[in-house]
């Protein structure tokens, strides 16, 4: 009997979970994915939007990318990554490498999380395990934009840590 009320405790704890997560639809492997890439895109492009001119070019130590290097580094993977799901060629390739000012930079973001926005939206739990060419291996579509996905969440974590530096608060942690 203490393992049915356990069970009938997890059952309503779930459906009172996902009433008062209502906007996030977590019904299918593929709404799920939608539902993180559209919640760490937007903070990433928040985060962009935040930060001011001067601090695209800080760098947390001389080794590694500056913020702004770090916002076109995420708008080339997810232009990579969401092409190679949808069987396109890349639309704006080389963003990292050409851009350096803010308004450029956000504005590439922004393109590349719609471009993104294409390929999550034909995303289906039917199609997920259709296999697709990227570098030299096949992987499959779901897994493609998953890894997009984590890729920018690791990212935003870089961000983040920039954002603390300069003494910012982060998308993520705004009330």
């Amino acid at each position: 009997m203490p393992l049915m009320r356990i069970s009938i405790s997890l059952v309503v704890f779930a459906a009172l979970s996902s009433a008062a997560f209502g906007q996030q639809d977590h019904s299918s492997t593929a709404a799920s994915t939608r539902t993180y890439q559209k919640n760490i895109g937007g903070y990433v492009q928040r985060a962009a939007e935040k930060v001011g001119e001067a601090d695209y070019a800080f760098k947390a130590t001389p080794e590694v990318r500056s913020l702004g290097q770090l916002i076109g580094h995420i708008a080339d993977a997810n232009n990579n990554y969401c092409a190679a799901a949808m069987g396109e060629a890349n639309p704006n390739p080389g963003i990292e490498k050409s851009k350096t000012s803010k308004a450029d930079l956000t504005a590439a973001l922004k393109a590349s999380l719609d471009y993104c926005g294409k390929a999550y939206d034909a995303l289906t739990n039917e199609n997920g395990n259709l296999m697709m060419k990227f570098r030299n291996a096949e992987r499959s579509k779901l897994s493609l934009l998953m890894f997009n996905t984590i890729h920018m969440n690791e990212h935003y974590g870089n961000i983040v840590t920039y954002m603390r530096l300069k003494g910012m608060t982060p998308p993520s942690s705004e009330r």
